[in-house]
């Protein structure tokens, strides 16, 4: 099962963009429709940037069970908000829920995405999200920190396949720290699966991507058993 796709041509996503008002802030309005570009996506996390305030959002998708994200990064999309906003997780101050799949409309690749992405950038300030190590209890959290971060690696990033449970990891250097993200991202982990090799960084990794790496997005997890994970929704080029 896919999400909903539109066929309008590229100039006309571009003119859907342009002509979409700005906001200083994120429209939470139930039943309101957001259009955005898309950052990272798996049947669990999905980010975007809202065109209209240029603020990264974590979408809640109701995806049938079973079937994964297919959103691809910088897809243009149109969600509708649901009526039940659910906006009490204080670990994901910035999710939202959608009443349906999103519409895909395309792809974005202007060169103002390039703007928004260097404006959205985490500052090295501190630790990611604000704890030392892999997790964090999910009581601990009180709303004050973003559960999304996109990085400018210091140092890689470097892409792993474990050979002991299958599991694929983004290793990069941030802040002065050795970073080791779980991979929750479809594309990077089909991808190493395609390769079958055990390591992907430099121009190697650039050229199984296709483009050369520039930014990390990472994201705090659904709680699993009570804990919310640090995890690589996706590595972005510079656009």
């Amino acid at each position: 099962m896919a999400l909903f796709e539109s066929k309008k041509p590229k100039k006309i996503n571009r003119r859907l963009v342009n002509r979409t008002p700005a906001t200083e802030f994120v429209d939470i309005e139930p039943g309101s429709t957001m259009l955005a570009v898309v950052l990272g996506s798996s049947s669990s996390i999905t980010t975007v940037i809202d065109v209209a305030s240029k603020a990264i959002v974590r979408w809640r998708i109701p995806w049938p069970e079973g079937v994964e994200s297919d959103l691809r990064l910088f897809d243009l999309v149109e969600g509708e908000l649901a009526f039940s906003l659910e906006r009490d997780d204080l670990a994901q101050p910035e999710a939202l829920s959608l009443a349906d799949l999103p519409v895909r409309l395309g792809t974005y690749r202007d060169k103002r995405l390039r703007g928004w992405l260097e404006k959205l950038t985490t500052p090295t300030e501190g630790q990611l999200f604000g704890f030392r190590g892999p997790s964090s209890p999910y009581w601990d959290f009180r709303g004050e920190r973003p559960s999304v971060a996109l990085i400018t690696p210091e140092r890689g990033p470097q892409v792993l396949r474990r050979d002991d449970d299958g599991t694929t990891w983004v290793r990069f250097g941030w802040a002065g720290e050795d970073v080791w993200l779980f991979c929750d991202d479809p594309t990077v982990i089909r991808m190493m699966e395609t390769t079958r090799v055990a390591s992907l960084s430099g121009k190697d990794l650039a050229g199984a991507l296709g483009y050369k790496p520039q930014y990390v997005i990472a994201a705090l997890s659904n709680p699993v058993q009570g804990r919310c994970y640090k995890v690589c929704l996706g590595i972005l080029p510079r656009n």
